[in-house]
C-alpha cells in the first residue's frame, strides 16, 4: 500500500458532467478520498440484476490500519455515527486493515459519510473505504440444510448439560461427520460460523467450550462469539496453532474465568511465566485460571470517581495523619515491587493511570551501558524527539504500567536511604516524591545499585491507602557515596564479614524478616 490508499470508483469519462465529485487529501497519511455528491452510482454499480441477493448487492467496507482497533470499539462507534442501521458480514482482517461487508445499498452510502468523522485515541480521524464487491465468501460457501442439520446432531451429543459444557476438540475427525461426508474446518469463517449459530439457538447458556486440537491458527471466525455466545466463562484452545496473543484479542470482549492455551506456538514467545500471564491478562482481566493453574485474584482499584473521596476529608487535616498514610503505602507498595510477582500491584493504581520512566544522558558516565535493560523504556522528552515514540513509552492503563513494570529487573530496596517529601496535598489528591537506592537482584546487572526517584500523584482509596493516577520514575546510578548503604552488605561475603557464614536457607530467613520487620541486617 505504501502509504497511499485510493477509493476506486469507475472511470465514466463521457459523464463526468453528469456526476460530479470532489477529491480530499488526508495529510497525515497521504490518503485520496473520492467522495462522490451524487449517490446515485452506487445503486448503478450494483448491476441491472440484483433478484438473486447475489453477485453485485454487496459492498466492502475498509478501514485502513483498522488492525490496531478493538473489534467492539470500531463497530459500535460505527454503528453510533451511522445514520442507517446495518448488520456487518464476515468482520475480519487483512494485513493491518478491517474489513467486513453489507448488504444494503443505503447502509453503504451512510458509511461512507461516517469517514473521517470518528477519531480514535490519539484524535487521529478514522476513513472508511466502501467498494462493490463479490458475495462474501462466509455467504457464498455457506453451510447446506443437511450439512447444518447433521453438524446440530454431531454438537448436541457432544454437550454436556449439567455443566452447560460444548466439547469441540477435533471436530473435523468426529465419526458422524466423516460418516456423512462432511469436512468442518473450524479455520474457515463459513465453519466456524455455522458452529456458533447453532450454539446461540440452542445452547444459549453456554458456560465451557472446547476448541482444542483443531488447528486454528487465527481467530477471525470465533470473534463473533463476543456478541452470540457473550456466557462462555471458560474457553480451552490449547494444542492449536495459534503465533500471538493478538488473535486473542479478536475474543476479548469474553469475560473468560479460566483459559487453556498450551501447546500453542505463542506459549514460547514470552521469557517467562509472569510475563505471559501479564499479556494474557490483559485480554482477560478477570481471567482466574490459566493453563490449569490458579492465579492471583484480580484486583481492581477502589476509587472510579471522584464522589468516593469526600468521606476522606480528615486524612488531610494533620501533618501526621498525612505521613502515616504515606508511609503505609510505600512500605506496602515496594515489599510487593520487591517480591517478585508485582501483579499485585495492580490495586495500587487507578484504572486510566499514566507512567513513564526516565534516564538521564551523563556525557561524563563510564559505563553508559550499565543500565541497558532500561534503555528501551526511556522516555527522556530532552532526547526523544519522535512523537510516536513519546506516546508509545508513556504508559496508559494500570495494567500497561504493571506489565512494564514487571519485566524491569528484580530488585531490593533500601528503605533507610529513602527520602520523602509531600510536597501537595488537598482532599481529593497528594503529590509524593521518594528518593532512595535499590540493589538489582538477578540478572546480567546482578549487584548493581540505582538511585532512584519516584513521584506519584495519587488520590485516597477506600482502603485506607491510596491510588495512583500519575507516576514517572527517574533513573540513575548510584554514587559512590550510595552504594556504601545496607544494601551493600545486604548479601555479606565471608572474607569481610564479622558475622558467622549463613547458610542458603538462612540467608533467605533473614532476607524474609528484613522485609517484613524493617529491623536492620
Amino acid at each position: 500500500m505504501r502509504g497511499v490508499l485510493k477509493y476506486q470508483v469507475r472511470h465514466t469519462p463521457y459523464t463526468m458532467g453528469h456526476d460530479k465529485r470532489r477529491v480530499k487529501w488526508h495529510s497525515e497519511g497521504q490518503i485520496r478520498v473520492t467522495l462522490w455528491s451524487n449517490r446515485k452510482h452506487l445503486t448503478r454499480e450494483m448491476g441491472e440484476d440484483t433478484r438473486d441477493g447475489t453477485q453485485s448487492s454487496w459492498f466492502k467496507i475498509t478501514i485502513p490500519f483498522g488492525k490496531k482497533y478493538d473489534k467492539t470499539w470500531l463497530m459500535n462507534s460505527l454503528q453510533s455515527h451511522c445514520s442507517v442501521p446495518f448488520t456487518p458480514v464476515d468482520f475480519h482482517y487483512v494485513q493491518h486493515r478491517a474489513r467486513f461487508f453489507v448488504q444494503d445499498a443505503s447502509a453503504a452510502s451512510a458509511l461512507m459519510d461516517v469517514s473521517y468523522k470518528i477519531c480514535d485515541e490519539e484524535n487521529k480521524k478514522i476513513p472508511i473505504f466502501v467498494n462493490t464487491s463479490a458475495v462474501p465468501y462466509s455467504v457464498r460457501d455457506k453451510l447446506a440444510p443437511e450439512k447444518m442439520e447433521q453438524l446440530k446432531l454431531t454438537m448436541s451429543k457432544r454437550y454436556e448439560v449439567s455443566r452447560k459444557a460444548l466439547d469441540l476438540q477435533s471436530l473435523r475427525y468426529d465419526p458422524d461427520l466423516v460418516g456423512h461426508g462432511i469436512d468442518i474446518i473450524l479455520n474457515r469463517r463459513n465453519c466456524m460460523t455455522a458452529a456458533l449459530q447453532i450454539i446461540k439457538m440452542n445452547f444459549p447458556e453456554l458456560l465451557s467450550l472446547d476448541l482444542h486440537s483443531n488447528r486454528l491458527f487465527q481467530l477471525d471466525g470465533l470473534s463473533d462469539i463476543t456478541q452470540m455466545v457473550p456466557t462462555v466463562r471458560i474457553l480451552n484452545l490449547s494444542k492449536n496453532e495459534l503465533n500471538s496473543t493478538w488473535e486473542l484479542g479478536k475474543i476479548k470482549g469474553l469475560k473468560l474465568e479460566e483459559l487453556w492455551l498450551e501447546g500453542n506456538p505463542l506459549c514460547d514467545t514470552f521469557p517467562d511465566q509472569s510475563t505471559y500471564v501479564s499479556a494474557i491478562r490483559k485480554c482477560f482481566p478477570k481471567l482466574l485460571r490459566l493453563d490449569g493453574r490458579d492465579l492471583p485474584p484480580p484486583i481492581t482499584a477502589d476509587v472510579d470517581r471522584p464522589d468516593l473521596i469526600k468521606p476522606y476529608k480528615e486524612r488531610y487535616e494533620g501533618s501526621d495523619v498525612v505521613k502515616s498514610l504515606v508511609l503505609q503505602f510505600l512500605q506496602q507498595y515496594y515489599l510487593i515491587y520487591d517480591s517478585g510477582d508485582r501483579q499485585s500491584l495492580l490495586g495500587a493504581y487507578h484504572d486510566e493511570a499514566c507512567f513513564s520512566l526516565t534516564i538521564p544522558f551523563n556525557p561524563n558516565d563510564p559505563d553508559p551501558s550499565s543500565l541497558f535493560e532500561y534503555f528501551k523504556y526511556n522516555r527522556n522528552m530532552k532526547n526523544l524527539k519522535d512523537p510516536n515514540l513519546r506516546f508509545q513509552l508513556l504508559k496508559h492503563t494500570k495494567r500497561d504500567i504493571v506489565c512494564s513494570l514487571s519485566v524491569l529487573p528484580k530488585t531490593q530496596h533500601d528503605f533507610s536511604s529513602f527520602i520523602l517529601d509531600t510536597w501537595f496535598q488537598s482532599e481529593s489528591m497528594i503529590f509524593v516524591c521518594v528518593n532512595g537506592v535499590f540493589k538489582e537482584v538477578e540478572g546480567r546487572s546482578q549487584g548493581s545499585v540505582r538511585a532512584f526517584s519516584r513521584t506519584f500523584i495519587a488520590t485516597p482509596a477506600s482502603n485506607s491507602s491510596l491510588c495512583v493516577v500519575n507516576e514517572e520514575l527517574f533513573m540513575r546510578d548510584a554514587t559512590p557515596k550510595k552504594t556504601q548503604s545496607p544494601l551493600s552488605t545486604y548479601m555479606p561475603t565471608p572474607y569481610c564479614s564479622p558475622q558467622p557464614t549463613l547458610s542458603q536457607e538462612q540467608q533467605e530467613m533473614v532476607q524474609v524478616s528484613f522485609r517484613l520487620s524493617q529491623m536492620s541486617l
